[in-house]
């Protein structure tokens, strides 16, 4: 398994399938790609599954508190192992509204380090700057919990100052 990438190196590039829950209550499919991501911050929530308690917590207080990634010029991509019809069964009962991405093979998960074999992955957040450099880090031991939109958002103040 790779090493999660140290603070201060580039992220891991990758291409993955995601969707995003539109205003009109369409699921846009598409391919996401990090580079296209470059040019501002970008939050990656890798978290275990969809429609799991801490994962329905976490992802909706993400949601709740959108404007405030977005004041800071950043956005938020959530990474799980299920697959586009999972996350968009999941997005609709619960109006997730930034994109959910499929790594079905663990492929990225792999590549960011947090994969546990026979497991799945460690709920974990990287944020990248605009040139997509790793600038902070948390990987979970248990799982148990979640990093807070406060905790965030000052990680993402912290990278404008």
């Amino acid at each position: 398994m790779a090493k999660s990438p140290e603070l201060g190196s580039p992220a891991p590039d990758f291409t993955l399938p995601g969707l995003l829950l539109t205003g009109e209550g369409a699921a846009e499919r598409r391919d996401y790609h990090l580079a296209d991501a470059k040019g501002s911050p970008l939050v990656l929530v890798f978290y275990p599954g969809d429609n799991t308690p801490v994962c329905t917590k976490q992802l909706c207080s993400y949601t709740s508190d959108l404007d405030r990634f977005r004041d800071l010029g950043a956005t938020v991509w959530g990474i799980s192992p299920q697959g586009l019809e999972s996350h968009e069964a999941f997005a609709r009962q619960y109006d997730l509204r930034f994109p959910l991405l499929a790594d079905p093979e663990r492929t990225v998960a792999k590549a960011y380090g947090i994969a546990v074999p026979g497991l799945g992955l460690r709920r974990s957040v990287f944020i990248l700057d605009a040139d997509g450099t790793v600038r902070w880090r948390h990987i979970a031991l248990a799982g148990l919990t979640f990093q807070q939109t406060d905790t965030l958002t000052a990680q993402l103040a912290a990278l404008r100052a």
